[in-house]
């Protein structure tokens, strides 16, 4: 969750880069799929979770084989010998190697000189380890304050109440049974693969903000529908089914795989590691008080309002990425950089 964004942002091309990093997203819900067929094909075998698990196990290992074959980033090679670990002159060497590792042995290098320019110029103050406090000054800041509230807002829009809720929704719609159960799993696997790959399709086309703004006014429309189906007709339960998968839809074009996104390439080289990490913490942190305060602050105030705080948090997530979140498509890292610290 930390490393495979920061790491595909420094080492693809500015103008795929959206693609490749959602498509990180996509394989995650690709593999949720799988895990959610496996588990229908196992549901009525005891001791059936042992092949889940038994089928996941080979996948990664081959994952951690091919870890080791990939070469380090070039940006990270040259930010190393920027602050005295090693000489510059073998910092760029090694990094033109894996510039044309990377992009294959057609590459020009005309392209391999420019990356390592546009580099370099972007670290020349770079003299020593960045200092924690250096995160919160600048055009950090202003990259951690849009980074973070993205991965905020991800998660206290609902996210994990309203999928870990679709057991019961599906249930009002006539899913009861654990078979049913696995079956809607599975139906829900298969929405969020294909609205992955839609923004996987559409990101370095149409840019970052578009696909937030109309995948996070479709999660506010599901949030509410969800709100007037709980407090008014819950014998219509297809509003329920209906409003879910606008939900699920709507999350996976927007903050599913553009949050992830846009917090690998936002933040400047120097800092990028430490500010990512604070990002990836704040997210799992919301996703936790989400999940444990959902079923006392429903307990306290209803369902019905309980999503009608969801999604007026979701009409606040709007506002922010209409106001602060910048649209990067097509920009290099450094070029990214440049646009913040003004």
């Amino acid at each position: 969750m930390h490393g495979a964004p920061m790491y595909i942002a420094e080492t693809c091309p500015g103008e795929i880069r959206g693609t490749l990093i959602s498509m990180k997203e996509a394989f995650i819900v690709l593999g949720m799929l799988l895990g959610y067929l496996v588990g229908y094909l196992a549901v009525d075998t005891v001791g059936g979770w042992r092949i889940v698990y038994s089928v996941a196990g080979p996948i990664a290992l081959i994952m951690a084989a091919g870890m080791w074959w990939l070469p380090s980033s070039p940006r990270w090679l040259l930010l190393c010998a920027c602050k005295g670990r090693g000489t510059m002159d073998l910092a760029e060497e090694r990094a033109a190697a894996a510039i044309r590792r990377l992009r294959g042995t057609g590459v020009h290098e005309q392209v391999v000189s420019h990356q390592l320019q546009e580099t370099r110029q972007s670290l020349e103050q770079v003299q020593n380890e960045a200092s924690f406090s250096e995160i919160f000054e600048g055009g950090s800041l202003k990259a951690l304050v849009i980074g973070c509230g993205l991965v905020l807002f991800q998660q206290i829009t609902g996210q994990p109440s309203v999928l870990y809720y679709a057991a019961a929704i599906f249930q009002s719609a006539g899913f009861a049974a654990a078979s049913d159960a696995t079956r809607a799993s599975v139906l829900l696997g298969f929405v969020k693969v294909v609205m992955t790959l839609f923004a996987v399709w559409k990101v370095d086309k149409l840019g970052r903000r578009p696909l937030l703004i109309t995948g996070v006014t479709g999660l506010v429309l599901a949030l509410f529908l969800l709100t007037v189906y709980y407090a008014f007709v819950q014998s219509f339960s297809a509003l329920a089914v209906i409003a879910l998968l606008l939900y699920v839809s709507s999350y996976q074009v927007s903050f599913g795989p553009i949050s992830w996104l846009m917090v690998s390439e936002i933040f400047p080289l120097r800092t990028r590691g430490r500010a990512l990490s604070i990002a990836v913490l704040l997210n799992f942190a919301a996703n936790a008080v989400v999940t444990f305060a959902f079923s006392p602050l429903e307990a306290a105030i209803g369902t019905a309002a309980t999503f009608l705080v969801f999604g007026i948090i979701g009409i606040f997530a709007l506002v922010f990425v209409i106001i602060k979140v910048p649209e990067t498509k097509g920009l290099s890292l450094e070029e990214i950089e440049e646009k913040l610290s003004r």
